[in-house]
C-alpha cells in the first residue's frame, strides 16, 4: 500500500477499558434477517456504512421525570447527575498525562443537559479526519437498540474540531433503569462531506408528476427494474444485489497532507 495514503477518520481511544471503534457489519450483528441480508442490497449496505462506537463501560442511567442517575459495577448506590460526572479514574489518568495547563480539564462521562430528561454520553474517543471529511454520529443503522431513549443525531467537523466525541439522547420513560453494555454499539459513526449536506446540494431537487409527466425513459427503466424480472419465473432471487455488487468499486483511502491524521 502507498505510504501516503491516510485513513479518513482517526479515533483516539482515551479511555482503557473501553472497547476500540469497528466497522459496521452489513448484517447487523447478525440481527438482520437472512433475507434481508442476501437479497436486500439497500439494507446491508446502510448497515455497514461507518463505524460503529460503543459506551466505554456497562452502566445503567434512570431518569425519575426530574433528575437523572446512573450506576455501574461497583458503586454502592446510584448516583445522581450533578450535573456531571467523570469515568471512574479518568480524571487522575488525564491529568497525569495532560500538560500542566490543561490539567483539571478532563471531558466528564455524564452529563444532564438543562432540557428535561437529556443526557450527554462521552464515548471515551476524539477523532480527526481528513479535510473535508465530517462525522454524521447517528444511532446504528437498522441495529434493534435498548428501548427507553432515543438519540439526537449530529453532524461534527472533525477534520477542524478535536474535542470529546459524545452523542446526546432523551429518555422516553421515567423510573425505569435503562442499562447500555459495552460490547453493544451505541452509536454509528458515518463518514460524510461538506457538500453531501450543504444547502446548495440538498437545494438541488425537484419533484415531478402525475402519472403523465412520466417519459418514454422513465417507462422503459420501470419495465427494467420492476417488470421484467416478475415476469421471468426462473429470474434469481437477489439480482439487484448482485448487480450492485459487481459494479461497486473498491474504496480508495484517502490522500492526505503529512500534518494531516496521524
Amino acid at each position: 500500500m502507498n505510504q501516503d495514503l491516510r485513513p479518513i477518520a482517526t479515533f483516539f481511544n482515551l479511555i482503557d477499558e473501553a472497547r476500540p471503534p469497528q466497522r459496521a457489519d452489513r448484517a447487523a450483528m447478525g440481527t438482520l434477517p437472512t433475507r434481508a441480508y442476501r437479497y436486500c442490497e439497500a439494507v446491508a449496505s446502510a448497515s455497514a456504512y461507518g463505524w460503529w462506537i460503543f459506551p466505554p463501560m456497562d452502566f445503567q442511567i434512570m431518569w425519575d421525570g426530574s433528575d437523572i442517575f446512573w450506576h455501574y459495577d461497583g458503586a454502592e448506590d446510584w448516583l445522581k447527575l450533578m450535573p456531571s460526572s467523570q469515568f471512574p479514574g479518568f480524571s487522575a489518568k488525564f491529568d497525569a498525562a495532560a500538560p500542566d495547563e490543561l490539567k483539571g480539564f478532563s471531558p466528564p462521562f455524564l452529563t444532564a443537559l438543562p432540557e428535561p430528561g437529556a443526557l450527554q454520553i462521552w464515548t471515551g474517543l476524539m477523532a480527526r479526519t481528513a479535510p473535508d471529511w465530517h462525522l454524521l454520529l447517528r444511532a446504528p443503522a437498522n441495529l434493534p437498540v435498548p428501548g427507553g431513549f432515543t438519540l439526537y443525531e449530529g453532524i461534527v467537523e472533525t477534520d477542524r474540531w478535536f474535542g470529546p466525541l459524545f452523542t446526546n439522547l432523551r429518555f422516553t420513560r421515567s423510573h425505569t433503569p435503562i442499562r447500555l453494555r459495552a460490547d453493544f454499539p451505541l452509536l454509528q459513526a458515518q463518514p460524510v462531506r461538506p457538500v453531501d449536506y450543504a444547502g446548495e446540494t440538498l437545494a438541488a431537487m425537484s419533484v415531478s408528476g402525475p402519472l403523465t409527466d412520466l417519459e418514454a425513459a422513465d417507462w422503459a427503466a420501470y419495465r427494467t427494474t420492476i417488470v421484467e424480472p416478475n415476469l421471468n419465473r426462473d429470474r434469481p432471487f437477489g439480482a439487484y444485489a448482485v448487480e450492485t455488487r459487481k459494479q461497486r468499486r473498491c474504496p480508495v483511502m484517502h490522500r492526505q497532507p503529512d500534518h494531516a491524521v496521524a
